[in-house]
């Protein structure tokens, strides 16, 4: 962590004799938190357990930090995970000789520096919040530590007062009674008047910019319309709003939906609700989820509109610290020149509603409110609204990916056959592993009975991924099975399947991309969609299996003998759809017992490892040749993890194999 600062103080010996006698591992308390909206949370429940914990043990200074150590663990992990985006590694420890607070805040990005509000040279003066300017006021030091794959932001907190750096006027520094510098400075930072206003003139001139473009690069990368409502949650609060809530209207049919008045009528669903004090968090939900936003007909019309004070949850009668009312108000006030909304009668703050619209549909509403005032300032207004509509755009495309993935695995599961046959004399074993896993595969298999002793197998790749891809093979894989029942050889199942892919195929796959990507460019044609594929016949007779196949651009089969030997058993031949009448051969060879027959796509044999390839130099032949003996289950096994281990990241291309192997007898 770097040296810290300390302050000593001095213990009489039988205070020093009482710390000895903990054990350094009951000064510490440490976690892993996942770098989600939830870990500002966690990371203050576990710092107050931590407190209690040595407060019960005698420890000296446990006492002593109380709510400012909350709020400055609370602001690190914020800080991190909103900047960093990684996991967060919480270490809190007391030091025995001086009783003072350390926290180390730990992520995974070290390029990345904390926010704060000081100046940058090289990018003007970004202002991202409260957060340091608080741990500043607050803390005896701070500082931050750089290591090889992380970056640690600690604090140290003495349970003294110290004044606010950012301030030198009255008020400031040690005035009249115990911690009022301290207090001060952390109430001009929080406390919504008077400083608010000039916080806001500040913040807004300064950082509103920086901000957007942040909040975009956040939400945009986010694949979860809940992920988006949450995060969108923590970048309002506390810098914009004292409180916010996310509806969501969904677009499934009743899923997460509620109904009024039991009437059955639709409507949004409350997916998220952000209070700068967690103990505000459950009341207030249970109120807004009473009083939906008001939705407009016309969603693109107007700005946004007032929306009730929560007063119920937030400015109970007799709360201690409950806000005043705001006074000469009237009910109903629409948002005017100051961009708000005036509070009405005996209402605690200011809310209003801003319709999340994208691509002219509604998806929901997001509500921020402002505690002791009666109006919104207008560039604050404007700034909710810009965000906003960012906040639509992230969870309109979370939809299309949640739709796309949804179709996908529809896809996925017609594609590949719910069960391979099996063959008698012979053993079988696959290993299929799609690369995006939210995805169908180019790459397919099938292992089926053809009627009059037959069994026919294929393993194919087509051009490209996703939803053309998985049209060819959903065209490609029935009329395999199709052919092969009606009798036909293996050459005439290829010639058909090169003219279908020349026809048919094209021509829906393209339909499935003008469905999903829009109309097809001016100049942009039909796209032809080449197939690999490796197509059999097996025919069991006494002492093994006749095997005719034929290899269409595709990787060549090898055949492993019982002795270690291995070779080659067809000769390459023209892509499927590709030239118009292709005349296509097959060739026929026996596998006696013991012999084992692999097939692969080319993502075993292509699998790279900087500028070399798996099967660079037979690498595929001598991986197999160290299989002899093994079963076909352990021999897919093998290949499959040779294969991953061959490369420092996981594969990038979609990998099929299929083992057959004839039984020896018993």
């Amino acid at each position: 962590m770097g040296a810290i600062p300390t302050q000593r103080e001095s213990l009489r010996p039988s205070e020093t004799d009482a710390v000895l006698a903990h054990p350094p591992e009951r000064w510490e308390a440490r976690a892993t938190l996942a770098g989600g909206p939830h870990a500002p949370g966690a990371a203050r429940r576990l710092l107050r357990t931590a407190l209690r914990e040595w407060a019960d043990l005698g420890l000296p200074g446990a006492d002593r930090a109380g709510e400012d150590a909350a709020v400055v663990v609370s602001e690190l992990v914020t800080n991190a995970v909103v900047h960093a985006g990684t996991d967060v590694d919480l270490v809190c420890r007391l030091e025995p000789d001086t009783g003072a607070l350390v926290v180390e805040i730990s992520d995974r990005h070290p390029s990345r520096a904390p926010r704060d509000g000081a100046a940058d040279p090289g990018h003007g003066t970004p202002e991202y919040g409260r957060g340091l300017r608080l741990v500043a006021a607050l803390c005896e030091s701070w500082g931050v530590t750089y290591r090889r794959g992380a970056k640690t932001v600690w604090a140290r907190l003495t349970g003294e007062d110290h004044p606010d750096p950012d301030d030198s006027g009255p008020g400031s520094g040690s005035g009249a009674g115990s911690g009022s510098g301290d207090s001060l400075a952390t109430a001009g930072l929080l406390a919504p008047v008077p400083r608010r206003a000039e916080r806001d003139r500040e913040w807004l001139g300064r950082g509103a910019l920086s901000f957007l473009a942040e909040a975009s690069d956040l939400l945009a990368g986010q694949l979860d319309e809940d992920l988006v409502a949450a995060l969108t949650g923590q970048l309002l609060v506390p810098r914009l709003a004292d409180w916010c809530a996310i509806w969501l209207e969904d677009e499934s049919m009743g899923r997460g939906r509620r109904t009024d008045g039991g009437t059955g009528v639709p409507g949004p669903r409350l997916a998220r609700v952000w209070h700068a004090s967690e103990d505000h968090m459950e009341n207030l939900r249970l109120a807004l989820e009473k009083e939906p936003p008001p939705v407009n007909d016309e969603p693109d019309a107007g700005g946004p509109m007032p929306y009730p004070w929560p007063a119920e949850a937030l400015d109970p009668p007799g709360r201690p610290g409950a806000p005043r009312p705001a006074t000469g108000a009237t009910e109903g006030t629409t948002p005017g020149g100051s961009g708000g909304t005036a509070s009405t009668e005996g209402q605690g703050g200011t809310a209003l509603a801003f319709r999340l619209v994208a691509g002219g549909r509604p998806l929901g509403s997001l509500v921020v409110g402002r505690a002791g005032t009666d109006a919104l300032p207008g560039e604050v207004t404007g700034l909710v609204e810009d965000l906003s509509r960012r906040v639509a755009l992230a969870i309109g495309a979370a939809r299309q990916y949640a739709r796309q993935v949804t179709i996908s695995a529809v896809l996925q599961r017609g594609l590949l056959p719910g069960a391979v046959a099996e063959i008698p004399g012979m053993r079988s074993a696959l290993v299929h592993e799609p690369c995006d896993k939210g995805g169908p595969s180019g790459d397919f298999y099938d292992l089926f009975p053809a009627g009059d002793g037959r069994w026919c197998f294929a393993v194919g790749d087509v051009q490209g991924k996703g939803p053309e891809a998985a049209v060819v093979i959903g065209l490609a894989r029935p009329w395999l099975r199709l052919l092969a029942r009606e009798g036909y050889r293996v050459a005439d199942v290829l010639d058909r399947l090169n003219q279908l892919l020349l026809d048919d195929a094209t021509e829906a796959a393209d339909a499935a991309a003008r469905a999903l990507a829009g109309p097809v460019a001016p100049g942009d044609g039909p796209q032809t969609r080449f197939l690999s594929l490796l197509y059999g016949e097996l025919v069991p007779f006494d002492g093994g299996v006749r095997c005719t196949l034929a290899a269409a651009g595709h990787p060549l089969p090898l055949l492993l003998g019982p002795d270690g030997d291995v070779r080659t058993v067809a000769r390459p031949q023209t892509l499927l759809g590709v030239v118009e009448d292709e005349t296509y051969t097959g060739e026929t060879f026996e596998l006696r017992p013991g012999d084992t027959l692999l097939c692969v796509t080319d993502g075993v044999t292509e699998r790279r490892c900087g500028t070399r390839q798996f099967d660079d130099g037979d690498g595929l032949a001598a991986a197999l040749a160290g299989c002899a003996g093994l079963s076909a289950e352990l021999i897919a096994e093998r290949i499959r993890q040779q294969v991953h281990d061959f490369g420092g990241t996981p594969p990038e291309d979609d990998l099929a194999l299929l083992v057959l192997q004839a039984e020896r007898p018993s």
